[in-house]
């Protein structure tokens, strides 16, 4: 008997996209996957931290996404960098390719999950990058509110 999966289960995330990038948006795609390479996703063997979405055509591409190979299934495997189809509705992707269309934005995947019914689906964001000082902002916000933190603990 198979394994149910846990709802809403995240399997790989990309933790620098938060730091990297300033999300503006966010949208829930389906990803169109091979058997050995849904295995190998339900096993953590991926990895997003150099993908983007591409968008050409009327379709979205997952490109640069990194899922390891299946050692079980040794002659059915797959190619672990082939770029991915993602699954959206044509006023979804019209209205990315619109904002994706002006200078300095990109889609970037922040994580790749399960939902209830044992989908794997993809959240990907609508991003523009930081700066340098964006990015030391951050930190020294992060910093400030641990040290709140470490304070309200002590007392």
């Amino acid at each position: 008997m198979s394994k149910k999966p846990r709802q809403n289960e995240r399997c790989i995330l990309n933790r620098r996209a938060r730091f990297e990038y300033h999300i503006l948006e966010t949208i829930e795609a389906g990803i169109a996957l091979k058997g050995s390479e849904v295995k190998s996703l339900r096993d953590g063997r991926a990895s997003i931290e150099e993908a983007y979405a591409r968008i050409a055509n009327g379709r979205v591409t997952l490109v640069g996404c990194n899922i390891q190979t299946y050692p079980p299934a040794t002659t059915r495997n797959h190619d672990p960098l082939r770029d991915r189809t993602l699954l959206l509705h044509q006023r979804e992707i019209k209205k990315l390719l619109a904002k994706v269309r002006q200078a300095g934005f990109t889609l970037v995947p922040l994580s790749i999950f399960f939902n209830e019914r044992g989908l794997a689906k993809v959240e990907l964001a609508l991003v523009r990058g930081k700066t340098h000082a964006d990015k030391r902002e951050d930190i020294r916000k992060r910093d400030h509110q641990r040290d709140i933190d470490r304070a309200m603990r002590r007392k």
